[in-house]
């Protein structure tokens, strides 16, 4: 026995023992079937579900795909749509729970609701549920990594692909598919959805306390810990771990009724939202300001239209309106159609835009000829138009408005803030009316006082909530490590990641656009943390140390290049196929099997993880962007998951800004 089998061996000791092996360790266990006949999930001698969680206050099917334990004292139900970019968004973050809680601990129950304006939601989640109801829970996980992964390419070809990848028969998959056999799965999730309130994407009960959207993984830590104390007292009182899930999400789910009795929603507490240089209208003496993120491809935004013009026509001296874009990733058309708006307000003024904003909302349709018809008709210079979709010429000013939304947690839309004061969604006039009569009495008691009608917005949301400061991690760093991009470079961003994690992969083209934005200002800097339910991905980090060993920072990208490119094969991480890289790329053979056999590079990447995790990083990819050079002890913005560029530019403005 060599020391990489010892070493493996060992590990899965002592995590056996622990009672927290990962789903990779554990699949040597035969596993019992479910009622359907498809594979069971592969958490070890999980009771089958049972009546007491279908008739819970969140309940839960035998046929729900299920990850961990039916004992965990929390059990997460999530609400998600295969199209939505939240849903995609918020994945990474589930794979951190999973992690941070393990499957003794945490539950994770999965329940479809295709929105209606995806139009491949509902073929997609289709296909899930064919996926485990003929493969059971691991084929269903796969199937789902799988499809937010490669979330753009969503249909039948891949959701067959996907399917034989979980291991499905592809014949009983074309046959349940063409007869919708599972069809009613999708429709039973979807009203419940309705009748639980889940009227978007993602959403979450956890043990039955509703928590919406796509929150970053301390608030999600927050509620399940209080959960956890919860669950520990009801267990304290007598009650079994089997009926814990159905106490708790009965006491929540009735905790919910009663507040519902109140007000919905907060709309006391006030955010301090800049108005900035965005494009306003109603008259400069208005004393109220209604601030709208949008996206022009929205229905929703569109179904709002007819309460903003009601608020209009009821107080036309008495409130601006403010205009922010928020095109969302998954309307192709919504960013051309902002283009189109901010080049009519470089044409025109903010009279332009209004026009042009009124023209778009009327609009059936948003194609490339019905933008240019819309120029034609605003009477805008129809080339500059085209000029500016093309070049995404007000690309910055976009993103500007779309960061602000993301620090005022405005994360669908449309969203308004009234004198600072939110409204979510496109809610009737009704709503809208009480806070709007309220806060044009303050601004005339202030301007009475004195104040001039263009400084109440200011005056009424000085004291306002703003975004909190973006987290940051302290971390000490020992070591060289493999770099990218001009010494010289004042910021860098240190990379830690695992070579078998799908979503390090799926960062891979964002960090390359961030390289090119910032040729001369910034660097990146590779340093290793396999996670231990990832069995191949030490053996790929120790390879990947090797390759710098002998060749430098050249020849670790060579292997990381490979090791990636490779990732989704059958054998794209086995030590045959390492080999054949290293081969490839030149390595000494001798050299690079005695290091692998011996385990001699296993000290450089236990040490990465160790400061990774004595750094509170709880996943991969995570990202820290600082300035200057990560040595010894260095603090830096913490970016975690495959965000979007947006997200790490902000990281390094950030950094570029921290001194003089």
């Amino acid at each position: 026995m060599n020391f990489r089998t010892f070493r493996s061996f060992a590990v899965g000791l002592v995590l056996a023992a622990c009672g927290g092996a990962s789903q990779q360790s554990q699949q040597a266990v035969v596993l019992p079937q479910q009622p359907d006949g498809g594979a069971a999930s592969n958490v070890a001698a999980m009771p089958p579900i049972d009546k007491s969680e279908e008739d819970a206050a969140v309940p839960i099917s035998a046929t729900d795909p299920v990850w961990g334990s039916r004992n965990a004292p929390v059990t997460i139900v999530e609400f998600t749509d295969f199209q939505c970019p939240f849903c995609s968004r918020v994945v990474p973050t589930i794979a951190q729970l999973k992690e941070a809680y393990g499957e003794q601990k945490l539950r994770i129950v999965f329940k479809n609701e295709p929105l209606s304006f995806h139009q491949n939601a509902r073929p997609a989640a289709e296909a899930a549920a064919t996926v485990h109801a003929l493969g059971g829970n691991q084929a269903f996980w796969t199937f789902y990594d799988l499809a937010f992964q490669n979330q753009k390419d969503l249909g039948p070809t891949s959701y067959e692909a996907w399917a034989q990848k979980a291991g499905v028969s592809l014949p009983e998959f074309r046959d349940a598919m063409a007869s919708h056999k599972y069809a009613a799965k999708v429709d039973a999730d979807d009203a419940l959805a309705q009748k639980l309130g889940a009227n978007g994407t993602p959403h979450f009960f956890i043990n039955g306390v509703d928590f919406t959207g796509a929150q970053p993984v301390d608030e999600f830590k927050k509620v399940i810990d209080a959960q956890l104390e919860a669950a520990k007292a009801e267990l304290a009182k007598g009650v079994s771990a089997h009926d814990l899930y159905a106490v708790l999400a009965k006491e929540n789910v009735g905790k919910r009724a009663q507040e519902d009795e109140g007000p919905v929603e907060d709309t006391k507490t006030v955010f301090k939202v800049p108005v900035g240089t965005s494009p306003v209208r109603g008259p400069k003496s208005a004393v109220v300001t209604i601030i709208e993120f949008a996206d022009f491809q929205c229905p929703y935004c569109k179904r709002a239209e007819a309460t903003l013009a009601q608020i209009k026509s009821t107080y036309p001296n008495d409130v601006r309106f403010v205009f922010k874009n928020e095109p969302l990733p998954f309307h192709q058309h919504a960013e051309p159609a902002a283009e189109l708006a901010l080049e009519a307000r470089a044409e025109k003024g903010d009279a332009g835009f209004w026009a042009a904003h009124d023209k778009l909302f009327a609009s059936e349709h948003l194609e490339d000829s019905d933008l240019e018809q819309i120029a034609k008709d605003l009477g805008l210079n129809v080339a500059k138009v085209k000029d500016a979709i093309a070049k995404k010429k007000y690309a910055s000013v976009i993103d500007k408005d779309t960061d602000l939304a993301e620090d005022f947690q405005a994360s669908g839309t449309p969203h308004f803030f009234i004198d600072g004061r939110r409204i979510v969604g496109a809610q009737p006039f009704d709503k809208f009316k009480p806070i709007l009569d309220e806060e044009i009495a303050k601004a005339k008691a202030l301007v009475t006082a004195g104040t001039k009608p263009e400084a109440v917005y200011d005056e009424l949301t000085k004291n306002g909530k703003t975004p909190p400061p973006p987290e940051q991690k302290t971390i000490t760093l020992t070591g060289t490590a493999p770099v990218r991009g001009p010494a010289s470079a004042t910021v860098t961003v240190v990379e830690f990641a695992d070579f078998q994690c799908p979503y390090c992969k799926r960062a891979l083209p964002t960090i390359e656009e961030l390289l090119k934005a910032y040729p001369t200002k910034v660097k990146l800097e590779w340093r290793h943390m396999p996670l231990p339910f990832h069995q191949q991905a030490e053996l790929a980090g120790e390879a990947s140390v090797e390759a710098y060993k002998e060749k430098g920072s050249a020849g670790f990208w060579k292997m990381h290049d490979a090791l990636y490119a490779h990732q989704s094969d059958p054998d794209g991480l086995s030590r045959a196929s390492i080999d054949g890289y290293a081969r490839g790329m030149g390595l000494d053979m001798t050299k690079f099997a005695h290091a692998l056999d011996s385990g001699a590079n296993a000290s450089t990447v236990d040490a990465d993880s160790k400061a990774a995790t004595a750094a509170g990083l709880g996943g991969t990819p995570a990202f820290l962007v600082g300035r200057g050079n990560a040595n010894g002890t260095w603090t830096a913005y913490l970016v975690s998951g495959a965000q979007p560029l947006s997200k790490f530019k902000k990281a390094v403005e950030l950094a570029l800004g921290a001194h003089p």
